[in-house]
Formats: C-alpha cells, sequence, structure tokens
C-alpha cells in the first residue's frame, strides 16, 4: 500500500524530507523489510546505514560513529534496527544526538528484544518503538506524526541547529524537545545554545505552565555542565524556617529536629545546575545568603561557623510580575540585579495561538504512542475549540487536557467531546472580534486611569483623546475611575 507524506519544507523548500535507517543487526531481513515500507513514501529520502554490534566497541566509540552519520545525512527521524541487546546502542545515539538542538526522534525497530527492553528505551527517550509483523500503514502513520513534530511542527530544529562544543561530555538524557514555531516563543529560546555555553546566573519568568522548568533543564543538558546533576527547587513548597537549611544545609542541633547534620542542595548540585523556582518564595535572609553566594561562590550552612564553597550555576525562575514584586520587597533588588545576567520570558499560551495545534499534536503522538493506541489526530472542530480557549493553566493545562482525551478515546479522531474543556457559546467571527477589541480596550482605558491616578482629563490627554469620549468610553467599559484614585484625592483637574 503506497502513502505519499506532504511535502515538508526542511532544510530548503520542498525538498525531500530525511529519515535514517540505522541497521545495527545486518545479519536479519527487518532492515530491508522496513526500507522497503519508508521508500513507499515518495517524497521521503531513505538513508539505509548497515552497522554491526561488537561487544568489544565501547560507547564513546558508537558515540563518535553515530555523530558522523548524523552531521551528514541530518535527519528528521531515526529508525534503529537493533539485535537482542536494545539499549546500548540506542543509549549510546542519544549521546552523540545530544549535540544537536533539537533532536531528531528515535525509534528502536527489534524481533528479538524484549518489550521490558523496549519501554526502558522509551523512559531513556526513544519516541517510540517497532516490532514485527511490520504493518505498512501503521508505520507510515507513526511516520507521519514523528514527522509533523519536526518539520511540521518547525521547532528550534530550523532555528537553533548550531552544535555544541565537541569536546563537552554529555551523559544524561536527551533534553525535553521545546516545541513552538510563534515568533513569540522562538525570540525567548533563540538565545538558549548561547545562554547555556555561558555560566552565568539566568532568571526564566512566565505564568504557571509555561514551561519554565523544561527551559531550565534544556539550558542545563546542552551546557557543559550537563555531565554533572540538575537539582530543582521549589522555594514555595517549603515552610520559610526550613527552606534556608534545605538550601544550605545544616549542621546536627543547629536548631530544634536537627537530630543529623544535612550537606543541603547546594551541595548536591555541585558542578552541575540548581534551580530556584517560585523565587518571590525565598526569605529575605535566605535571599540574602543566596546573594553572597552567587557573588562569592561561598556559603555557610545553618549552625555552622566554616565557610564552605561550591561550583554551581544558578537558574531562577518566577510566575509573578517582576516589578510588583521589586517594590513590594518581595525580591531584593541586588539580587534581582544578580540573577538577571541572562533574562528569559516565555510567553503565555494565549499569545502563541499557532503553536496550539503542533503541541496538541505532540501530546497526542507521544501518548498514543505510550499506550499503542490507533488516535491519529483531531477533528476540526476540537481543534477550533483549542484554540479558542484561553488555556490558564498554559502548555502544562494543555498537555493534560490531551492526554485525558486520547488515554479516553475510543475512536481515531479526538473530538470536542473529549476534550475537558468549557463548552464555548457559538458565536460568529465578528462576534469574537468585537469581545476581543472591547477586552484590549478595557485593559488599555485601565491602564490610563492607573497611570494617571483615576484622573479622566489628564488620562484623555495622555491617549490623545476628547475628555468627553473618555468619559464615555469609561462609562460603557462599566468601569469606575474612583478605583483607581488614591486615598483622599479630591477630584480636582476633572
Amino acid at each position: 500500500m503506497s502513502f505519499n507524506a506532504p511535502r515538508r519544507e526542511c532544510g530548503s523548500a520542498m525538498k525531500p524530507t530525511n529519515v535514517l535507517l540505522l541497521d545495527l543487526n545486518p545479519a536479519c531481513d527487518l532492515g530491508p523489510k522496513l526500507r522497503g515500507i519508508l521508500e513507499s513514501s515518495s517524497d521521503i529520502n531513505i538513508h539505509h546505514q548497515k552497522e554491526s554490534v561488537k561487544t568489544s566497541d565501547t560507547n564513546s566509540r558508537w558515540a563518535d560513529a553515530m555523530t558522523r552519520i548524523v552531521s551528514i545525512v541530518k535527519p528528521a527521524v531515526i529508525f534503529v534496527v537493533s539485535p537482542g541487546n536494545v539499549l546500548r546502542p540506542v543509549a549510546s545515539l542519544f549521546e552523540s544526538l545530544n549535540r544537536w538542538l533539537p533532536r531528531p526522534p528515535v525509534v528502536p525497530v527489534s524481533d528479538t528484544g524484549s518489550r521490558d527492553e523496549l519501554m526502558e528505551a522509551i523512559k531513556q527517550g526513544a519516541d517510540d518503538f517497532i516490532t514485527p509483523p511490520l504493518d505498512p500503514v501503521e508505520i507510515h502513520l507513526r511516520l507521519q506524526k514523528l514527522l509533523d513534530q519536526t518539520c511540521g511542527g518547525e521547532t528550534l530544529a530550523h532555528n537553533l541547529q548550531a552544535r555544541l562544543d565537541e569536546k563537552s561530555s554529555l551523559r544524561e538524557n536527551h533534553a525535553k524537545p521545546l516545541i513552538g514555531r510563534s515568533e513569540s516563543f522562538l525570540a525567548a529560546v533563540r538565545k538558549l545554545p548561547n545562554i547555556a555555553i555561558s555560566d552565568d546566573t539566568v532568571l526564566i519568568s512566565g505564568e504557571t505552565g509555561t514551561g519554565k522548568e523544561v527551559c531550565a533543564r534544556f539550558i542545563h543538558k546542552v551546557s557543559p555542565r550537563a555531565a554533572s546533576g540538575f537539582v530543582p527547587v521549589n522555594c514555595g513548597a517549603f515552610p520559610e524556617h526550613l527552606l534556608e537549611s534545605e538550601l544550605f544545609g545544616h549542621e546536627r542541633g543547629a536548631f530544634t529536629g536537627a537530630v543529623a547534620s544535612n550537606i543541603g542542595l547546594i551541595r548536591e548540585a555541585e558542578g552541575g545546575t540548581l534551580f530556584l523556582d517560585e523565587l518571590d518564595s525565598l526569605p529575605l535572609p535566605a535571599q540574602s545568603k543566596l546573594l553572597r553566594f552567587l557573588q562569592e561562590k561561598e556559603y555557610r550552612p545553618v549552625g555552622s561557623t566554616r565557610t564552605r564553597i561550591a561550583d554551581v550555576r544558578v537558574i531562577a525562575a518566577t510566575n509573578i510580575n517582576l516589578n510588583e514584586a521589586l517594590q513590594q520587597g518581595r525580591i531584593r533588588r541586588d539580587l534581582y540585579y544578580r540573577l538577571t545576567t541572562f533574562e528569559v520570558n516565555l510567553p503565555p499560551l494565549r499569545e502563541r495561538t499557532e503553536d496550539i495545534r503542533v503541541l496538541a499534536a505532540h501530546f497526542l503522538a507521544r501518548t498514543a504512542n505510550k499506550l499503542r493506541k490507533h488516535v491519529n489526530g483531531f477533528s476540526s472542530d476540537a481543534l477550533l475549540k483549542l484554540c479558542l480557549y484561553d488555556w490558564p493553566g498554559n502548555v502544562r493545562e494543555l498537555e493534560s487536557v490531551v492526554t485525558r482525551a486520547v488515554t479516553l478515546s475510543e475512536q481515531a479522531l479526538i473530538r470536542t467531546h473529549d476534550l475537558s474543556l468549557p463548552e464555548l457559546s457559538p458565536k460568529s467571527y465578528q462576534e469574537r472580534k468585537d469581545d476581543f477589541v472591547r477586552e484590549w480596550e478595557r485593559r488599555e482605558v485601565i491602564a490610563l486611569l492607573v497611570a494617571h491616578d483615576g484622573n479622566v482629563c489628564r488620562a484623555a490627554a495622555s491617549a490623545m483623546m476628547d475628555p468627553r469620549v473618555m468619559r464615555e468610553r469609561i462609562r460603557k467599559l462599566g468601569i469606575d475611575p474612583d478605583d483607581y484614585r488614591p486615598k483622599g484625592y479630591d477630584g480636582s483637574n476633572e
């Protein structure tokens, strides 16, 4: 059965997509059979590379060999036909692919490996796996999903094709992909490879669920520190009196309940990266100690008289308005300036609507592959519902909604009733446009009133608007200027 994959603009426009078939078990006929199935797709270039796995070969040899092959082929997807030991060549392949941003999807193919081995490969980062008998229709559908995640999704594959220094030893699993093609998203993540090469502090801001920790892990895993640990700390999850000792450690008997000493999370992150989420929850005394650590790389555990030194890179994150936090004294200004050597602001999902389809397709394919379910996509009504929703929980909420829909669905397509989202009242394009304009105008008017202490005349002058028109807009929008006037305001100059 023939299957013609749609042309994708991967690299240069209208070029066939490269797919690498890495045959590590040339003694069996599984590779040639898979090649025949893949070659029935006219818009795909199949690169069939035969290699033998020898027990005497080291992982580093395999990593170097894979680097050469992938650098030549530049594949969008990699199929690995492996003998019984699936994990070793796949792990070596991941090690070599850590040099690409992001890596292409990897699919192990085996007729002798156990299901447990294949599932372990999934845990290590494989995107799917295939076992005989080979079903052409199923393989083409899976390939379609994988290509949609890479070429069709147009993530960082074309924007971040930078290679890391080959002297860097990246022994951890591959970085979780940063998926999106909207300009606001790409503007935020385009600079990550250069940030990763540096060793300076980073502050990542963005609403809850926008992917701040994913971004931090990406920076770590493509940095020279990737061989050491990434230690995440949710500062809001600890009681204030315990957070300082969790970070810096404590000596036995330093406080009530300290029955044993604790080395602390900074010491645990030695040589690697410490990720401080919800930075604004860090108590001011702990912020002062953190500032000293950032400046001098020195710290002192609670109850200790001895100063210690640690080689740790700090990445911090917050989901609050930083200007408000600074004005309210929740974050020390000197700490803020020290942390913002590099700043990354992740846009909310409602501001990157074009990414919703790409992300939803990625979560659908991942869940369907994991559960081995034949769920192929979304109906047009379901996609419309996804794109019109505001997503207050951002990417995390979208992931949860799609995962639940795929898990519970009994059909090949996800439909509107499968999505656990509020029902949208049917509105015309013009009605939705009017709602959007009204909400935008409301925000603009409120911002003007806030900036001018509720003084309508000054707000109107700032907007180059007649005060009578401004008052009429305020009335229609149901806004009360008194809500934005300081206490004791006498209403003069109105």
